[in-house]
């Protein structure tokens, strides 16, 4: 069996961005409520004319020019969202045609805030089985359009974006096992539902089941890469709020690493949040290639995915 391994990340997000004080504008909030309860301070959000397989496509570019490919040298495309509006063609197919990647398997993966890490799983598995030289990994989701922006409680956190990765075949594992799995039973506590789909979550519950289960989820993703928390060099999980990722960070006891907080200028991006965020971290030189990084996703369903993986 082949190895795989991420060879460049790119991301993309809209230019408009939206303050804690155009939201005071507009619902009853502030600026001190929002960032003492989430974090966040800006989000981009995508205009009307510019729909979720823009956003990937935007970003995949990105990833394809960082790892010096063509559009032809791509086989597999996996796009994670769950904004997708329209059944078919999905937004894997959609973004292939923008590229003008030639005759790529083209999937999507929606597993809300936990897709790009299943996404990447599912690369490295189809890699390592021969069943893919190269794969286009993306997580994108436009979370302004199925946002209630009349309701305070759900509007101040979200963030369109996108971001992406190129996996390919190495002589070396870059992509350690993933540890993934869900509380079906709790589904109901992040949803998108209804006609038309709207965003809606029960807040506390979510946090309790993030501050108290998923650290030693998330440790026995490091021990599966044979490292442990001290070991790393970044840790990025799923922006979803700073006072659930800075508690879930300490617990998890990567004393050592960076921790990445786009939150507080994104918001809250779904399955866009850890790419966007890893790329961000690449771009801006503060982690260095080959070091280990913790991508961990959580949230919809309620479920979960992590891996550990070098930096490009």
């Amino acid at each position: 069996m082949n190895r795989s391994r991420i060879a460049a990340v790119g991301h993309y997000q809209p230019a408009k961005v939206l303050t804690n004080e155009d939201l005071a504008g507009m619902v009853d909030t502030s600026d001190e409520w929002i960032t003492s309860r989430v974090g966040i301070r800006t989000r981009h959000i995508a205009g009307p004319d510019e729909p979720v397989d823009e956003l990937a496509a935007h970003a995949a570019a990105k990833a394809l020019a960082a790892a010096g490919l063509a559009p032809g040298d791509i086989d597999l495309v996996l796009v994670a969202t769950s904004t997708a509006i329209d059944r078919s063609p999905n937004m894997a197919a959609r973004v292939a045609s923008r590229l003008g990647i030639p005759s790529p398997a083209a999937m999507d993966v929606n597993v809300v805030c936990a897709g790009f890490t299943h996404a990447l799983a599912t690369a490295d598995h189809a890699v390592r089985a021969g069943g893919s030289a190269r794969a286009l990994v993306i997580g994108a989701d436009k979370m302004s359009e199925v946002t209630d922006w009349s309701d305070r409680t759900t509007c101040v956190l979200v963030g369109d974006g996108a971001g992406a990765a190129v996996v390919e075949a190495a002589d070396e594992s870059g992509i350690g096992p993933v540890l993934w799995g869900s509380v079906p039973e709790m589904g109901h506590a992040v949803r998108i539902e209804g006609t038309p789909p709207r965003f809606a979550q029960e807040g506390q519950s979510v946090y309790r089941w993030a501050t108290t289960q998923l650290p030693a989820i998330a440790r026995k993703a490091v021990e599966r890469a044979g490292l442990t928390p001290a070991d790393l060099a970044g840790v990025v999980l799923h922006q979803a709020n700073l006072r659930i990722i800075e508690p879930l960070a300490d617990k998890i006891g990567a004393v050592n690493a960076v921790v990445a907080r786009d939150v507080t200028e994104s918001g809250n991006t779904s399955a866009a949040s850890i790419p966007l965020a890893f790329s961000k971290l690449v771009e801006q030189g503060a982690l260095s290639t080959g070091d280990p990084v913790l991508l961990f996703g959580f949230g919809g369903n309620l479920s979960y995915a992590g891996q550990v993986v070098r930096c490009p």
